[in-house]
């Protein structure tokens, strides 16, 4: 996230009236805050600005295992229909090649195979869930 992307914010913040914002994005967590209104400024003292930031949180530890993401912008199916068991749980021992879910992306449904052989330690997203492109969909501990 760079200077122009968290100027954009903050003038639509104050565009649509906003007093806060919080946006977390790819490890990066941001917090905007305006005063309501500010006070006019007073001649020949220096401008300040409305928005204060604060302080990014740290990126938590990196956890084990590899993270299937998502090919496409689409809807996250854990099985293959509503009656139907999913096709993998926290737990799950999986091998290359095994379909760990489905993503239906305009009326296709696309099988997401596993990359490699482990144990899924994680399922990042749930049933029906709309997901975007490269959005983590499971992480899988060797």
């Amino acid at each position: 996230m760079d200077v122009k992307s968290i100027e954009n914010l903050a003038k639509l913040m104050k565009e649509n009236g906003l007093t806060s914002l919080e946006l977390a994005q790819e490890g990066i967590s941001l917090k905007l805050e305006r005063k309501s209104a500010p006070e006019p400024a007073q001649a020949g003292a220096p401008s300040v600005s409305p928005f204060v930031t604060a302080p990014v949180e740290p990126e938590p530890a990196q956890k084990k295992g590899s993270l299937v993401l998502s090919p496409t912008v689409g809807v996250f199916y854990a099985a293959a229909s509503p009656e139907s068991s999913p096709y993998v749980e926290v737990g799950s021992h999986v091998k290359k090649g095994d379909t760990l879910c489905i993503i239906e992306a305009m009326k296709l449904m696309n099988e997401i195979p596993s990359e490699v052989d482990g144990t899924v330690v994680e399922v990042c997203v749930g049933n029906g869930q709309v997901v975007e492109y490269n959005q983590p969909l499971f992480r899988i501990a060797p």
